[in-house]
């Protein structure tokens, strides 16, 4: 399968140049894709092992996937628990203002919010759906103290975790 990229942003000294290319996607790095959403530091050598490459032909692909942007970054997951964030809280926004300029407002406070690590415009009736992490109750109050001291919203109603069933990174292969 091929898949087309465009816009990809390559910066140079002076200016921004836009080029557009084709990326092949083959069941190698399909492979490679699932490893690294596994465990990100596994090196390429283990994967190739696991997978039937070299480590040097592992390595360019992996390089290759990064520069067409199918790999943004690689990351640590942290265990919730073990950081005394035992409570998962999803925060449903409905509010009368779509202007610019509240848009604005509640981007800067969403992302000032250190406990917020998820927010989704949604269609139906939220309009926004946030995912927080905190200690407890009282720290979620005190979280939605703060936004609400710095963005006018209409109506917020929140749901909170009960067990978590499924909490995964990993993104589906199969359609590419």
């Amino acid at each position: 399968i091929s898949l087309f990229f465009t816009n990809l942003m390559l910066y140079t000294q002076q200016n921004l140049t836009i080029r557009s290319f084709v990326v092949t996607i083959d069941e190698f790095d399909r492979k490679i894709l699932h490893h690294l959403q596994l465990d990100a530091s596994s090196p390429a050598e283990a994967i190739g092992e696991q997978i039937g490459l070299s480590r040097n032909a592992c390595w360019r692909r992996i390089k290759r996937l990064e520069e067409a942007g199918l790999i943004r970054g690689r990351v640590a997951l942290l265990d919730r628990q073990k950081l005394n964030l035992n409570l998962t809280v999803f925060i449903s926004i409905r509010t009368r203002s779509h202007s610019a300029q509240w848009l604005e407002q509640f981007n800067q406070a969403t992302r000032s919010i250190t406990e917020i690590t998820g927010v989704f415009r949604m269609s139906g009736e939220t309009d926004y759906l946030l995912r927080a992490s905190v200690p407890n109750m009282e720290a979620y109050d005190a979280l939605y103290q703060r936004l609400i001291s710095k963005v006018e919203l209409t109506d917020v109603s929140s749901s909170f975790v009960m067990e978590d069933i499924k909490d995964t990174t990993e993104l589906p292969l199969n359609y590419i």
